[in-house]
């Protein structure tokens, strides 16, 4: 098991009660997100939690293959679907390099508050485009630390994951990431800043997009 995987299985509980920090965002996003559904939509999630985002997309697709590194976060999220008696997604502890999946066999992946615990951050965006069926979706949420007051603290960052109360935190800009995206070949068909220091929202499409809706509040 890895550090990160400890860290997340110690909080899981915890994180599963915590309540989302901004509703109204959450609830566009999934808006947002939907619009590139349809019910025959194969969709992957990776780093899905305690699943609650699987769950509410649920009736909106074919099935959902939810994924996290976290064997605690994927208990608690197999609980709730049992008590939801949803029977179109899957909940799988692994690591995205782990997965065995089809390239080329996705509709939509979601990495929502993901890629920057990840430090391999290109590698994985690469990982889902060949995951992803031409014209498929990449659906992220991520926030850019390098953009925020957080860049001054990676020392205390460095250290909180030394001592096993913080998770690994990559500081890079939305610059960055967006180039990440890009650079894997995708173009991003959709971008949402919510707000100063918020999660960046960006809708990526592998092969030709239309027109990006760039948004900041």
């Amino acid at each position: 098991m890895t550090n990160q995987a400890k860290f997340w299985d110690k909080f899981a509980e915890r994180y599963a009660k915590s309540p989302i920090a901004d509703e109204a965002a959450y609830q566009k996003k999934l808006q947002i997100t939907r619009e590139y559904f349809n019910h025959d939509s194969a969709v992957l999630e990776i780093g899905c939690g305690t699943g609650s985002t699987a769950i509410l997309h649920a009736p909106h697709v074919k099935y959902i293959h939810a994924t996290d590194i976290s064997a605690k976060m994927v208990a608690i999220a197999q609980r709730k679907l049992e008590a939801e008696k949803i029977d179109n997604i899957t909940f799988e502890q692994s690591a995205i390099n782990e997965l065995k999946i089809d390239e080329g066999s996705i509709d939509v992946v979601m990495a929502h508050s993901i890629l920057h615990l990840v430090d391999n951050r290109d590698d994985v965006i690469a990982k889902t485009y060949r995951l992803l069926k031409p014209g498929g979706v990449l659906v992220s949420s991520t926030i850019c630390p390098g953009d925020s007051m957080l860049r001054f603290l990676k020392p205390i960052i460095s250290l909180g994951k030394f001592l096993g109360f913080l998770p690994s935190v990559m500081i890079f800009s939305a610059k960055a990431l967006e180039s990440s995206i890009t650079n894997a070949g995708f173009e991003i068909d959709y971008r949402w800043l919510p707000g100063k220091g918020k999660a960046l929202f960006i809708v990526a499409k592998k092969g030709p997009g239309r027109t990006i809706l760039n948004i900041n509040d």
